[in-house]
């Protein structure tokens, strides 16, 4: 029989979308200039840990 593995759970602050581009306007040559800005909360992996395996993993 497989172990089961928990579903990772994802991230309330950025529902699961860790990393977005934001325009900041455009060039003279008509190119878009994007900042990428990461999740805070999940450090951009979309996922996060449980309180309980926190607790397990003694952090």
């Amino acid at each position: 029989m497989m172990p089961q593995t928990p579903a990772a759970r994802v991230c309330s602050h950025c529902d699961g979308f860790p990393v977005v581009h934001i325009t900041t306007g455009a060039t003279p040559g008509g190119q878009r200039r994007t900042l990428a800005a990461t999740c805070p909360a999940c450090k951009g992996t979309g996922t996060r840990t449980t309180p309980a395996a926190l607790a397990r993993a003694g952090k």
